[in-house]
């Protein structure tokens, strides 16, 4: 019998306790319902004000280089050429990219200090010749320079396991200059710069529109 009694009362309490679970829960799926609206809203407003920005008139790269097809959607080369038997892909970065904050508040939105992943390979070699260079609208200056991996199939250049090389300002000057003249003979120089700053603004402007659009479809498939 007491037990009963026990069973009662505590199927009453829970029967009080209920409705305020109940209005809890309803409360809290009506703040984040709206905190949801109000996110969606404003990723709608920027998506439509960033697909109206103009984009930047097209350039082509200087002859012979090639554009990579499917570039703007991956992080490998942009650009292909060869000489005479050697292949070469460059990549390129923003400055920002590198050093947060890097290229400050310049014009074409601070896409005007790049810097470019140069990859150098002949067939039947397993390493290739990287150079790291900094590019800007008027000079092409080199950081380093290292022996890497051949890049794979996704074109991207290897990592490297061993050595590197010396300090690029650390090697003598005479090979210094011999090392610009070798990546000038391939034509790599500022001419590539104006290709390269309108393409990243592509780029860019396509991961932003991209951002906008993803993080948009996941809120709103939150239920």
């Amino acid at each position: 019998m007491l037990r009963k009694v026990v069973a009662c009362a505590g199927s009453a309490v829970q029967q009080q306790q209920q409705p305020w679970r109940t209005i809890a829960w309803r409360r809290s799926s009506s703040v984040s319902s709206a905190v949801n609206s109000i996110i969606l809203r404003s990723l709608k407003d920027h998506y439509l004000e960033v697909s109206k920005m103009t984009p930047p008139p097209k350039v082509s790269p200087p002859a012979p280089f090639t554009v990579v097809k499917g570039a703007l959607d991956h992080g490998g080369p942009v650009l292909r050429r060869t000489h005479g038997n050697e292949e070469i892909g460059i990549s390129v970065m923003r400055l920002a990219n590198i050093i947060p904050g890097g290229g400050g508040d310049e014009e074409e939105d601070g896409i005007n200090q790049l810097f470019l992943h140069v990859d150098i390979s002949k067939p039947g070699q397993k390493k290739s010749l990287h150079f790291l260079c900094g590019l800007y609208p008027d000079a092409l200056g080199i950081h380093s320079v290292s022996l890497r991996p051949k890049a794979e199939s996704s074109g991207l250049p290897g990592v490297p396991t061993n050595y590197g090389g010396p300090v690029f300002q650390d090697i003598d000057e005479k090979i210094r200059d011999a090392l610009h003249s070798f990546i000038e003979e391939r034509g790599i120089n500022e001419s590539l710069f104006p290709f390269l700053q309108a393409w990243l603004y592509v780029k860019d402007h396509r991961n932003l529109m991209r951002w906008f659009k993803t993080v948009g479809v996941l809120i709103n498939d939150s239920k």
